[in-house]
Protein backbone atom coordinates (compact mmCIF):
# COMPACT_ATOMS: atom_id res chain seq x y z
CA UNK A 1 0.00 0.00 0.00
CA UNK A 2 1.85 3.36 -1.09
CA UNK A 3 1.57 6.18 1.18
CA UNK A 4 2.76 9.90 0.66
CA UNK A 5 5.06 8.94 -2.24
CA UNK A 6 4.15 11.42 -5.49
CA UNK A 7 4.06 15.13 -5.67
CA UNK A 8 2.88 15.46 -9.70
CA UNK A 9 4.02 18.97 -10.96
CA UNK A 10 0.88 19.23 -12.93
CA UNK A 11 -2.28 17.40 -11.47
CA UNK A 12 -5.67 17.11 -13.97
CA UNK A 13 -8.52 16.01 -12.53
CA UNK A 14 -11.81 15.32 -14.55
CA UNK A 15 -15.03 14.69 -12.84
CA UNK A 16 -18.60 14.29 -13.81
CA UNK A 17 -20.01 17.03 -11.42
CA UNK A 18 -19.51 19.48 -9.28
CA UNK A 19 -18.70 18.41 -5.33
CA UNK A 20 -17.12 14.67 -7.24
CA UNK A 21 -13.76 16.14 -6.24
CA UNK A 22 -14.13 17.82 -3.05
CA UNK A 23 -16.23 14.53 -1.71
CA UNK A 24 -13.47 11.79 -2.74
CA UNK A 25 -10.09 13.61 -2.91
CA UNK A 26 -10.67 17.43 -1.57
CA UNK A 27 -7.55 16.96 0.83
CA UNK A 28 -4.99 15.22 -1.54
CA UNK A 29 -5.47 18.02 -4.20
CA UNK A 30 -5.62 20.66 -1.17
CA UNK A 31 -2.22 18.80 0.05
CA UNK A 32 -0.99 18.91 -3.27
CA UNK A 33 -1.39 22.35 -4.48
CA UNK A 34 0.02 23.15 -0.91
CA UNK A 35 3.14 21.07 -2.42
CA UNK A 36 3.41 23.08 -5.39
CA UNK A 37 1.20 20.91 -7.77
CA UNK A 38 -0.48 22.70 -10.58
CA UNK A 39 -4.27 21.58 -10.38
CA UNK A 40 -6.08 22.07 -12.71
CA UNK A 41 -10.00 20.89 -12.54
CA UNK A 42 -12.60 20.00 -15.83
CA UNK A 43 -16.25 19.32 -14.96
CA UNK A 44 -17.48 17.44 -17.75
CA UNK A 45 -21.19 18.58 -16.45
CA UNK A 46 -22.42 21.83 -14.29
CA UNK A 47 -24.73 19.82 -12.10
CA UNK A 48 -27.83 20.92 -14.02
CA UNK A 49 -30.24 18.42 -12.82
CA UNK A 50 -29.21 18.37 -9.56
CA UNK A 51 -32.03 19.34 -7.52
CA UNK A 52 -35.26 18.62 -6.20
CA UNK A 53 -36.64 21.97 -6.16
CA UNK A 54 -39.60 21.73 -9.03
CA UNK A 55 -39.15 24.88 -9.66
CA UNK A 56 -35.75 25.45 -10.56
CA UNK A 57 -34.62 25.80 -14.20
CA UNK A 58 -31.58 23.56 -15.34
CA UNK A 59 -29.96 26.57 -16.74
CA UNK A 60 -30.16 28.69 -13.10
CA UNK A 61 -29.25 25.26 -11.64
CA UNK A 62 -25.73 25.06 -13.62
CA UNK A 63 -25.54 28.57 -12.44
CA UNK A 64 -25.39 28.28 -9.03
CA UNK A 65 -23.57 24.87 -9.16
CA UNK A 66 -20.69 26.72 -11.25
CA UNK A 67 -20.46 29.25 -8.56
CA UNK A 68 -20.09 27.03 -5.96
CA UNK A 69 -17.68 24.65 -7.37
CA UNK A 70 -15.48 28.64 -8.33
CA UNK A 71 -15.71 28.94 -4.48
CA UNK A 72 -14.64 25.62 -3.83
CA UNK A 73 -11.56 25.09 -5.81
CA UNK A 74 -10.25 28.39 -4.30
CA UNK A 75 -10.35 26.83 -1.11
CA UNK A 76 -8.53 23.82 -2.71
CA UNK A 77 -5.67 26.00 -4.45
CA UNK A 78 -6.99 25.30 -7.71
CA UNK A 79 -5.16 26.94 -10.62
CA UNK A 80 -8.55 26.88 -12.62
CA UNK A 81 -12.00 25.46 -13.32
CA UNK A 82 -13.37 24.50 -16.91
CA UNK A 83 -16.80 23.85 -17.38
CA UNK A 84 -17.29 21.40 -20.30
CA UNK A 85 -20.93 21.75 -19.89
CA UNK A 86 -22.26 18.61 -21.16
CA UNK A 87 -26.20 17.69 -19.95
CA UNK A 88 -26.31 16.48 -16.75
CA UNK A 89 -26.89 12.40 -16.83
CA UNK A 90 -25.87 12.02 -20.64
CA UNK A 91 -22.44 11.66 -20.35
CA UNK A 92 -21.65 8.95 -23.02
CA UNK A 93 -18.19 7.11 -24.48
CA UNK A 94 -17.96 8.57 -27.76
CA UNK A 95 -14.95 9.29 -29.93
CA UNK A 96 -16.24 12.89 -29.82
CA UNK A 97 -15.81 13.62 -26.12
CA UNK A 98 -12.71 11.34 -25.76
CA UNK A 99 -11.36 13.27 -28.28
CA UNK A 100 -12.46 16.58 -26.43
CA UNK A 101 -10.79 15.07 -23.10
CA UNK A 102 -7.45 14.74 -25.32
CA UNK A 103 -7.34 18.09 -26.04
CA UNK A 104 -7.48 19.19 -22.57
CA UNK A 105 -5.09 16.86 -21.55
CA UNK A 106 -2.17 18.01 -24.23
CA UNK A 107 -3.28 21.51 -23.11
CA UNK A 108 -2.28 21.06 -19.68
CA UNK A 109 0.15 18.62 -19.89
CA UNK A 110 -0.16 16.62 -16.49
CA UNK A 111 2.08 14.53 -14.75
CA UNK A 112 -0.97 12.99 -13.46
CA UNK A 113 -4.51 12.31 -14.13
CA UNK A 114 -7.23 12.38 -11.36
CA UNK A 115 -10.92 10.78 -12.16
CA UNK A 116 -13.70 8.42 -11.52
CA UNK A 117 -12.82 4.66 -11.20
CA UNK A 118 -14.91 2.89 -14.30
CA UNK A 119 -14.75 -0.20 -13.16
CA UNK A 120 -16.07 0.27 -10.14
CA UNK A 121 -18.14 -2.69 -9.22
CA UNK A 122 -22.04 -1.57 -9.11
CA UNK A 123 -21.16 1.71 -9.76
CA UNK A 124 -24.68 2.93 -10.36
CA UNK A 125 -24.19 6.64 -11.93
CA UNK A 126 -23.73 6.12 -15.70
CA UNK A 127 -21.87 9.78 -15.87
CA UNK A 128 -19.50 8.31 -13.43
CA UNK A 129 -18.89 5.50 -15.49
CA UNK A 130 -18.83 7.04 -18.29
CA UNK A 131 -16.12 10.06 -17.28
CA UNK A 132 -13.94 7.49 -16.21
CA UNK A 133 -13.71 5.21 -18.95
CA UNK A 134 -13.26 8.45 -21.57
CA UNK A 135 -10.57 10.31 -19.57
CA UNK A 136 -8.52 6.94 -19.39
CA UNK A 137 -9.15 6.44 -23.66
CA UNK A 138 -7.89 9.88 -23.62
CA UNK A 139 -4.84 9.46 -22.11
CA UNK A 140 -4.05 7.07 -24.57
CA UNK A 141 -4.82 9.58 -27.41
CA UNK A 142 -3.42 12.62 -26.10
CA UNK A 143 0.22 10.51 -25.79
CA UNK A 144 0.41 9.57 -29.72
CA UNK A 145 0.81 11.99 -32.58
CA UNK A 146 -1.36 9.71 -35.23
CA UNK A 147 -4.08 10.11 -32.80
CA UNK A 148 -6.42 12.66 -33.53
CA UNK A 149 -3.97 14.92 -36.10
CA UNK A 150 -6.25 17.62 -36.14
CA UNK A 151 -5.36 18.33 -32.51
CA UNK A 152 -1.90 18.84 -34.03
CA UNK A 153 -2.96 21.31 -36.80
CA UNK A 154 -4.05 23.69 -33.92
CA UNK A 155 -0.99 23.70 -32.12
CA UNK A 156 -1.48 20.39 -29.35
CA UNK A 157 1.27 18.59 -29.09
CA UNK A 158 1.50 15.23 -27.52
CA UNK A 159 1.58 14.21 -23.82
CA UNK A 160 2.28 11.59 -21.96
CA UNK A 161 0.88 11.20 -18.57
CA UNK A 162 2.58 9.38 -16.18
CA UNK A 163 0.11 8.34 -13.33
CA UNK A 164 -3.37 7.64 -13.13
CA UNK A 165 -4.95 8.14 -9.73
CA UNK A 166 -8.75 6.46 -9.75
CA UNK A 167 -11.23 7.58 -6.13
CA UNK A 168 -14.56 5.74 -5.49
CA UNK A 169 -12.25 2.41 -6.17
CA UNK A 170 -12.93 -1.54 -5.21
CA UNK A 171 -8.95 -1.61 -5.21
CA UNK A 172 -7.32 0.95 -3.60
CA UNK A 173 -3.13 0.49 -3.59
CA UNK A 174 -2.25 4.34 -2.89
CA UNK A 175 -3.91 6.47 0.60
CA UNK A 176 -2.86 9.85 0.98
CA UNK A 177 -2.51 11.40 4.40
CA UNK A 178 -4.71 14.31 4.68
CA UNK A 179 -5.08 14.56 8.44
CA UNK A 180 -3.58 18.23 8.17
CA UNK A 181 -6.41 18.87 5.27
CA UNK A 182 -9.29 17.83 6.12
CA UNK A 183 -10.74 21.42 7.23
CA UNK A 184 -9.84 22.47 3.97
CA UNK A 185 -11.52 19.52 2.26
CA UNK A 186 -14.86 20.30 4.43
CA UNK A 187 -14.71 23.90 3.87
CA UNK A 188 -14.48 23.27 0.27
CA UNK A 189 -17.58 20.66 0.72
CA UNK A 190 -19.68 23.69 2.81
CA UNK A 191 -19.25 25.30 -0.74
CA UNK A 192 -21.80 23.16 -2.25
CA UNK A 193 -24.68 24.66 -0.17
CA UNK A 194 -27.09 23.85 -2.81
CA UNK A 195 -26.49 19.94 -2.55
CA UNK A 196 -25.72 19.69 1.40
CA UNK A 197 -27.75 22.25 3.04
CA UNK A 198 -30.30 19.95 3.40
CA UNK A 199 -28.11 17.33 5.06
CA UNK A 200 -27.59 18.27 8.86
CA UNK A 201 -24.78 15.43 9.57
CA UNK A 202 -22.89 15.30 6.34
CA UNK A 203 -19.75 16.65 7.76
CA UNK A 204 -19.76 13.31 10.29
CA UNK A 205 -20.26 11.26 7.31
CA UNK A 206 -17.65 12.52 5.61
CA UNK A 207 -15.38 12.71 8.34
CA UNK A 208 -16.06 8.78 9.45
CA UNK A 209 -15.45 7.63 5.82
CA UNK A 210 -11.76 9.76 6.07
CA UNK A 211 -11.33 8.44 9.54
CA UNK A 212 -11.92 4.46 8.10
CA UNK A 213 -9.51 5.23 5.66
CA UNK A 214 -6.86 6.84 7.64
CA UNK A 215 -7.29 3.21 9.95
CA UNK A 216 -5.54 1.73 7.15
CA UNK A 217 -1.95 3.73 7.07
CA UNK A 218 -2.07 4.48 10.51
CA UNK A 219 -3.61 8.29 10.83
CA UNK A 220 -6.03 10.25 11.44
CA UNK A 221 -7.91 10.76 8.19
CA UNK A 222 -7.16 9.50 4.77
CA UNK A 223 -8.01 9.47 0.84
CA UNK A 224 -7.80 5.95 -1.04
CA UNK A 225 -7.05 5.85 -4.86
CA UNK A 226 -5.99 2.95 -7.54
CA UNK A 227 -2.88 4.40 -8.91
CA UNK A 228 -1.22 3.22 -12.23
CA UNK A 229 1.86 3.90 -13.38
CA UNK A 230 2.12 4.30 -17.30
CA UNK A 231 5.84 3.83 -18.78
Amino acid sequence: MQNNTIVPKSVLVVVAHPDDMEFTCGGTVAKWADAGSQVHLVLATSGDKGTKDRDMSPHAMSDIREREQRSAADVLGIADVTFLRHRDGELEVTMAFRNQISALIRKFEPDALVTHDPWRSYQVHPDHRAIGTVSIDAIVAARDHLYVPEQLVAGLEPHHTSHVFLFSTDAPDHLEDISDYMDRKLTSLGCHASQLGHLPNWQDRVIQWAELTGERIGVRYAEAFKHIELL
